[in-house]
C-alpha cells in the first residue's frame, strides 16, 4: 500500500520551511499547500511539500509535540539527486548524518545520504538504482 502522506512536528516553522524548501528542491519537491493557524486543529501552521500538482506528500507543522526518533526517507531518481539533496540540506543548516554513498548493508544498489534537520529528525534521500 503506498503512503498517502507523512507529517512531522517542528519547533520553528520558518526555520523548518527554509530547510525543507532548500533540501527537497533537488528532489523536485516544493511547497504545494499551506494552512495557517485559523485552519488547523492545533492552531499552528502546516506546510505540505510535494511535486508540482501534488496536494502534499510530506508535511511539517508547528504547535505539535516535537519528538525524537523521526526518520523520513525521500526517493531520489539518481545518485546525483542524492548528492544534491545532501549538499542543499547542509547549506540550509542541516547536520551531516551520513555522506552520500552506497549502503550495501541495505541492499546491493542502495545509495543514500542522511542529514539531521533543525529539530534533529533523521532525513534521508535514497536511490535504489545501480550506478
Amino acid at each position: 500500500m503506498p503512503i498517502s502522506h507523512l507529517g512531522i512536528p517542528v519547533s520553528d516553522i520558518a526555520k523548518a520551511r527554509a530547510f525543507y524548501t532548500a533540501a527537497l528542491a533537488p528532489l523536485g519537491m516544493g511547497v504545494t499547500m499551506e494552512f495557517g493557524p485559523d485552519q488547523t486543529e492545533s492552531g499552528g501552521t502546516a506546510i505540505g511539500f510535494g511535486a508540482a500538482g501534488d496536494s502534499g506528500l510530506f508535511w511539517i507543522a508547528d504547535n505539535e509535540k516535537v519528538g525524537e526518533g523521526v526518520h523520513v526517507a525521500f526517493e531520489a531518481e539518481s545518485h546525483e539527486q542524492v548528492r544534491a539533496f545532501h549538499k542543499a540540506a547542509l547549506a540550509a543548516g542541516g547536520r551531516d548524518n551520513g555522506a552520500p554513498g552506497p549502503r550495501p548493508n541495505y541492499g546491493p544498489t542502495y545509495y543514500a545520504a542522511f542529514v539531521h534537520d533543525p529539530d534533529g529528525a533523521n532525513i534521508e534521500a535514497v536511490c535504489d538504482k545501480p550506478v
